[in-house]
C-alpha cells in the first residue's frame, strides 16, 4: 500500500465516521422531543400520556440501596400514580444532555429535576430505546438527589 492509498483510506475512514454524527442529530432531536413530552405529561397531570413514554420493559431505579427497582411499565405507572395526582406537579425536569448511539437505536438523556419553586433538587438520567413501532421509550431511569457538598 502506497502513501496515497493510505491517505485516501484514512480520509474515507474519517468520512464514514462523520456520517453517523449527522444522522444522530435527527435522532437527538426526536429523543429531546420525547423527553420533553414525557416531562410535559407530568406537568399536565396526564397519566395515560406518561405511560405512553415507557417501554413495557422499563426499569426505574430508586436512589436508595434499600429501594428495589420498579420493573415493568405497570409497576412504574402504579408507583408514579401519586406524583401524577393533584392540581400541581411535585417536580419537573428538562434534559441538558442528550446523546444517541451511532446506530440511532439507543439514547441517554440527563438533566436537572426541580421543585415547584424552580430550585434544583436532583438530577435524572434516562436511557431511551427506539422501539419497533418507531417510538422512543424509556427503558431505564434513575434520579439522584443534588449533592450538598462543601
Amino acid at each position: 500500500m502506497n502513501r496515497r492509498t493510505m491517505l485516501l483510506g484514512g480520509i474515507g475512514g474519517l468520512s464514514a465516521q462523520a456520517q453517523p454524527q449527522k444522522d444522530t442529530r435527527d435522532a437527538r432531536d426526536l429523543v429531546a422531543k420525547a423527553e420533553r413530552g414525557f416531562a410535559a405529561s407530568m406537568a399536565q397531570r396526564d397519566a395515560a400520556r406518561f405511560a405512553s413514554f415507557l417501554s413495557d420493559e422499563a426499569v426505574f431505579i430508586g436512589n436508595r440501596e434499600d429501594q428495589p427497582a420498579l420493573r415493568g411499565k405497570r409497576a412504574v405507572v402504579d408507583a408514579w400514580k401519586r406524583f401524577l395526582e393533584g392540581p400541581a406537579a411535585p417536580f419537573s425536569w428538562d434534559p441538558d444532555v442528550i446523546e444517541v448511539l451511532d446506530s440511532g437505536r439507543l439514547a441517554l438523556t440527563s438533566g436537572p429535576v426541580k421543585d415547584p419553586k424552580g430550585e434544583q433538587t436532583g438530577r435524572f438520567t434516562s436511557i431511551w430505546r427506539l422501539e419497533a413501532d418507531g417510538q422512543w421509550r424509556v427503558v431505564f431511569d434513575r434520579g439522584s438527589p443534588v449533592c450538598k457538598c462543601g
